[in-house]
């Protein structure tokens, strides 16, 4: 089933995961997803390394999971280092393979690399990836969105902007980047609605495990971290931070189901102990 028609009958619940890269990731993988799986995810999306270095890992994990598992899961595809012919090539192996959902990026520049540079006959934009994709198949397109702007994109009205070619090129539904206030995510839905984008916004949710880790994370994201969350992370323990992470996940999850979000979507980082911690709790 595409997303987009399951978010018509209940809000959807979904996990992130990243393809291992050594065997005995991919058997801890695979105890987490089992772990995870036993909560009925509406959907998993499987993350495409930088510079696209994991696509036959994201392709085989996809596959896995759709096939052997039974998990509905969504790949991520990007326009890095692949020319219009080898993204037609993946989409097509998707479509063969039954796959019915793609979420549709242009993706990071490759390590090393301050700006996008597409390759030679590739696309530049997520945009034209859409459009590709609604070419070839009759798939459900999901693309990101950015409640605090994209990192690369000064003029939040021009994000706005390229986030409306995408849902009109076929786009039928948004997840967003991880944040940690929930008025971001309010107001950035207020304005999409203004400027016309009215397909359904899924809200990313990353609950903190580590100093270190929210600091990369935002780093490479963005995201604000609200002074109040700031002041426990840094006065807590080490031991204490899990349990702030996962509480202060719970009162966003919370707040955002009353305000009937369309969907949580839970950056795992391949750990299932945390997302379970939140839904025993929610």
């Amino acid at each position: 089933m595409k997303i987009a028609e399951l978010l018509k009958e209940k809000v959807s619940y979904s996990f992130e995961f990243f393809p291992p890269k050594t065997e005995a990731a991919s058997s801890e993988l695979e105890k987490q997803v089992g772990e995870l799986a036993d909560l009925k995810p509406s959907y998993v999306s499987v993350t495409c390394g930088a510079g696209g270095s994991t696509r036959n890992r994201t392709e085989e994990l996809v596959l896995k999971l759709n096939q052997e598992l039974g998990i509905p899961a969504v790949p991520h595809l990007t326009c890095v280092g692949q020319t219009r012919s080898d993204l037609r090539t993946s989409i097509e192996q998707y479509r063969d393979s039954g796959v019915k959902n793609i979420l549709a990026l242009r993706g990071d520049p490759p390590k090393g690399e301050s700006a996008f540079i597409p390759p030679k006959d590739g696309l530049s934009y997520a945009a034209e990836l859409v459009s590709l994709i609604r070419e070839i198949g009759d798939f459900g397109i999901g693309v990101a969105g950015y409640p605090e702007g994209h990192p690369e994109t000064s003029d939040k009205l021009k994000d706005l902007d390229y986030l409306k070619q995408k849902v009109d090129a076929g786009a039928d539904l948004i997840i967003t980047q991880l944040f940690f206030d929930n008025r971001d995510f309010y107001d950035f839905k207020e304005r999409c609605e203004i400027v016309g984008i009215n397909v359904p916004i899924i809200a990313g949710i990353m609950p903190i495990l580590s100093r270190k880790g929210v600091e990369r994370m935002c780093g490479m994201c963005g995201s604000r971290v609200p002074a109040d969350l700031l002041k426990k992370i840094y006065n807590a323990p080490n031991d204490d931070l899990r349990k702030i992470g996962v509480d202060w996940a719970v009162e966003q999850c919370v707040d955002l189901l009353k305000n009937k979000v369309d969907g949580i979507h839970f950056y795992t980082l391949n750990k299932s102990q945390a997302t379970r911690h939140i839904f025993e709790q929610l």
